[in-house]
């Protein structure tokens, strides 16, 4: 089992939100995405990002963003950085994710919104925006907006942030091979393929 604690929000996100899924099913693993609201993280036990985004280091703002777009190639998806928004309000589009996992639609509901965050640069926190992700996919826009505001969405996104905080988050994405080895970020999905791996060979 792979967990992976995400957050719309963020680019790197979107890129091993990309990347896991061929490695996960080439594996046979499965995935448990847990959305998350990666600036309760940082507001928690990460508030240095707030610094870094306040006062630059110019030479590794440059380095960042060609790094960016070299793995984005890579990965064969568009990010632009930054976007027209940023940092946006992703607190509705991470509660979808919660409310469409029971109906088997949270993969292709957070594939779509990070599609429009991050290649098609639009604004996840308006309802409009929103609605049009849950008209591509079938899903009912005046329902969803119902659902995301049912107090036991709202407290499993609220969970789910703490819970990742507890077990020595701090940042999007988080990820858990079998529950206690964490890796953070896409650039550690090799060491992830060889945890697995590891974990399925005999005693």
């Amino acid at each position: 089992m792979i967990e992976c604690f995400f957050d719309c929000s963020s680019p790197w996100t979107y890129l091993a939100f990309h990347n896991l899924q061929p490695m996960a099913a080439e594996l046979g693993v499965e995935i448990d995405w847990r959305p998350i609201l990666v600036g309760g993280i940082f507001n928690t036990v990460n508030p240095s990002v707030y610094e870094q985004r306040a006062t630059p280091v110019p030479a590794k703002a440059r380095y960042m963003k060609k790094d960016l777009d070299d793995w984005a190639r890579h990965s064969g998806i568009a990010i632009t950085f930054p976007p027209k928004v940023f940092p946006v309000n992703s607190v509705k589009a991470m509660r979808g994710c919660i409310w469409l996992a029971p109906q088997g639609k949270l993969v292709p509901f957070a594939d779509a919104v990070f599609k429009a965050y991050w290649s098609d640069n639009q604004d996840i926190s308006q309802d409009a925006v929103l609605a049009g992700v849950c008209e591509s996919l079938g899903v009912d826009p005046a329902a969803f907006l119902a659902g995301i505001a049912e107090p036991a969405v709202k407290d499993q996104l609220r969970f789910n942030t703490e819970e990742v905080v507890a077990r020595g988050g701090f940042g999007s994405p988080t990820l858990f091979v079998n529950r206690t080895d964490m890796y953070f970020g896409n650039d550690r999905l090799p060491l992830i393929r060889d945890a697995v791996l590891a974990a399925k060979e005999p005693a």
